[in-house]
């Protein structure tokens, strides 16, 4: 039976973070009003004219260094000339002849260790709008709130042979791009966005397959599965003696199918010509060397300074800076309360089952380091327990309360009274004659539940460093 291999570049536009767009100065915000941020340059009106974002070079050229390319420093922007009706001008400026970046590579981790994707290029651009499709009354409706996003393409050569490859190199990307400020990233409101190119052939062949594009993917599950699907229907074609047909794909992601929807044959010529209102762009090494000085502390050197530096495991580091906002939290927290390992362990742990029950991902939290410090100075200078501590943090979570006043205004302290705890512990040893005398029989665990008991009668507020000593005191007798 033959074998094949997967050949897998690119496309992946990200929406970068500028207050206003990239050729005027409307809004980028997401979701506003339909039809609010725009402008006659935004929209297309005869006799506009566009003056450049200096901050969207800025970005560009910050991804450009971080991925390993060669900056451009003439370049030019070019006109795509198409009519589409979420491209008011019916042509879109972009970048073909001098894109901004070149030759550039990123590292992933695979299976077989680690590996380069090259970066064909990366080029600056603007969005189109969006169109809505009105399925009730049998129309299409356009907001071109989105038109004149910046963008950036970032282009892949051929390197990618799995999902799993592809799905490293896309939060790779992501991971970076987030450090460097240049874009949130957000597959799901489209700040993030990968087309796929994909084809298969034998393995041990030189030449490659005949390519399809996948598009409509916005989330890294459906990303998988429409290469999955892709390349099984690849295979059958062959298999069975028919052609694979280059064309562009659409992908349903409820249906988990695709379907075409342009041809090569259909494709347009976009009679690319220089941009006339626009100068050549110019980079001197001044402007790039400020670009360069500005380049953070990137995911791996935050790894690495987290377990050697701070003692952090290195499970625990991967996680951590594997998402910007965990690694701000951590560092700012960490900076207040001089406690490391114990924000690690409430980052790793409690927060991480609040974000899974919650459907959230680390971007979306929204509780301060300052409340997080606090509550990790309340456990460790005894003023509550671990257990009254989960519940404390659950709020902190939820509504970013302010620890300590939280814990006065419910009296949840630690009760630390050791004779009146005395008192309650004779209690219960007193109604639970089994559990002692499995204790005395040599079942260790036989204390728990006796703690457990003690625990509920002062309603979760005592000492369990002072339970179990009393406990022990009593049962030893």
């Amino acid at each position: 039976m033959k074998q094949y291999e997967t050949v897998i570049g690119l496309e992946v536009h990200v929406e970068l973070a500028t207050k206003t767009k990239i050729f005027c100065a409307c809004s980028t915000a997401f979701g506003g009003e339909v039809n609010t941020h725009t402008c006659p340059v935004c929209t297309g009106m005869p006799g506009s004219l566009p003056v450049l974002n200096k901050q969207v070079v800025e970005y560009a050229m910050a991804v450009g260094l971080a991925t390993n390319c060669k900056i451009t420093q003439n370049c030019r922007f070019d006109r795509k000339n198409y009519f589409y009706p979420d491209n008011p001008q019916n042509y879109q400026i972009s970048q073909l002849y001098l894109p901004i970046c070149r030759d550039g590579k990123v590292e992933i981790e695979t299976e077989s260790g680690k590996k380069y994707v090259r970066i064909h290029e990366i080029h600056m651009e603007e969005d189109a709008g969006k169109l809505i499709h009105d399925d009730w009354d049998d129309c299409s409706l356009v907001d071109y709130n989105r038109s004149g996003v910046p963008l950036i393409e970032i282009v892949s050569e051929p390197d990618m042979r799995s999902a799993d490859e592809v799905i490293a190199y896309l939060e790779k990307l992501r991971t970076t791009i987030q450090y460097l400020g240049a874009s949130d990233c957000k597959l799901n409101e489209g700040s993030m966005r990968a087309d796929v190119n994909l084809s298969v052939r034998e393995v041990g062949a030189e030449e490659f397959g005949t390519r399809t594009e996948m598009k409509n993917l916005n989330s890294f599950k459906a990303i998988a599965r429409a290469i999955e699907n892709e390349r099984e229907r690849q295979i059958d074609l062959i298999e069975s003696g028919e052609s694979v047909v280059q064309e562009t794909r659409r992908w349903d992601d409820t249906k988990e199918y695709s379907y075409a929807m342009r041809s090569k044959e259909d494709a347009q010529d976009y009679r690319y010509f220089p941009e006339p209102d626009l100068v050549p762009v110019i980079i001197s090494d001044e402007w790039l060397q400020e670009v360069k000085e500005r380049q953070p502390e990137f995911k791996e050197e935050k790894k690495a300074r987290y377990i050697s530096e701070l003692g952090i495991p290195e499970y625990d580091a991967n996680i951590i800076t594997g998402s910007k906002r965990l690694a701000d939290l951590f560092e700012a927290t960490t900076k207040l309360c001089n406690q490391p390992k114990k924000v690690s362990n409430w980052l790793m742990v409690e927060n991480m089952r609040l974000l899974k029950e919650n459907e959230m991902e680390p971007e979306d939290i929204t509780f301060s380091p300052a409340n997080l410090a606090k509550l990790i100075e309340l456990v460790e200078g005894g003023t509550i327990n671990s257990s009254v501590a989960k519940d404390v943090f659950e709020q902190i979570f939820k509504e970013d309360i302010d620890p300590e006043k939280y814990v006065e205004e419910k009296g949840l302290k630690m009760d630390n009274d050791e004779e009146g705890l005395r008192v309650t512990i004779e209690g219960i040893v007193a109604a639970n004659t089994q559990s002692v005398e499995d204790y005395k029989n040599g079942k260790q665990k036989a204390i728990g539940f006796l703690v457990g008991q003690t625990m509920r009668a002062t309603q979760g507020k005592a000492n369990p460093g002072i339970i179990n000593k009393i406990l022990k005191e009593i049962l030893d007798k």
